[in-house]
């Protein structure tokens, strides 16, 4: 399970503050928590207006790989804000999105490719958030299509589904899970992702929906997730889950993690 750590986020009111302020020493503690936690890559996005926000994209990648060896996931709407983080990276990062919305996904693709970086992609086009498992097989296959024919390898594309709050749209849990099986069908060597808060949104106890949901996730193919790496017991879900699986030879990872005190 490649894990990428959401706290480095301007939605939230604390980091939109320490971007703003530059206060260097709050960031680096964040990526180097997420870190230690277990993290794959640190997800950083401004979360600040346009007008700065290139800017703000430079100063949180320097800050966060000054702070940690760590692969960053280089998240904006804004493809300007995408470019500046991606010409300063230091390794291989993740692009956080394309669609397949046109204009969007060639720019987006293009720029991943330019710079060696691998691609998440949303399962989102013109028509708006897919209803349906099979309306989101079809659009995945569209952005693999792309991404590949631009010189992308399959195993550097993360393809989101798009979970959705099953508070407000109660069916939306299950056809999450059937478009995680039908990508891993039809699109075996690509990676699948998810925002796996998304699921609980205003819900009570939204850890256990998170938790639950996860492990249903990876058993249908769902092998990266974005998620808080600081949230103890869904780390430990993740553990279980790749144990359960098959995805931890002889539990070794289970029972190292056992005898760390993580589970």
């Amino acid at each position: 399970m490649i894990i990428v750590a959401e706290r480095i986020n301007g939605t939230s009111k604390r980091v939109r503050e320490a971007v703003i302020a530059r206060d260097a020493s709050f960031i680096a503690d964040l990526a180097a928590r997420q870190a230690a936690a277990g993290a794959d890559y640190l997800d950083v996005n401004a979360g600040t207006g346009p007008e700065r926000e290139v800017a703000d994209m430079v100063w949180l990648v320097q800050t966060a790989q000054r702070a940690v060896d760590k692969r960053l996931c280089i998240d904006s709407p804004n493809p300007e804000a995408l470019r500046a983080g991606l010409e300063i990276h230091r390794g291989q990062a993740l692009v956080n999105s394309a669609t397949a919305e046109a204009g969007r996904m060639e720019a987006v693709i293009t720029l991943a490719r330019d710079h060696g970086a691998r691609l998440i992609g949303l399962t989102l086009d013109e028509s708006g958030l897919p209803a349906t498992a099979q309306q989101r097989v079809e659009i995945a296959k569209r952005l693999v299509g792309a991404a590949t024919a631009a010189g992308l390898a399959p195993d550097d594309l993360f393809i989101d589904p798009l979970a959705r709050a099953v508070g407000i749209e109660s069916e939306q849990g299950m056809a999450f899970l059937e478009a995680v099986a039908g990508i891993r069908k039809a699109l075996p060597d690509a990676h699948i992702i998810c925002g796996l808060s998304n699921i609980s949104f205003q819900l009570p106890a939204r850890g256990l929906l998170n938790r639950t949901f996860l492990a249903m996730a990876m058993a249908v193919g769902l092998d990266a997730t974005i998620l808080d790496p600081l949230d103890h017991d869904l780390m430990a879900t993740v553990c279980a889950a790749q144990a359960l699986l098959g995805k931890d030879g002889m539990c070794l990872g289970y029972l190292q993690a056992y005898r760390a005190g993580k589970l």
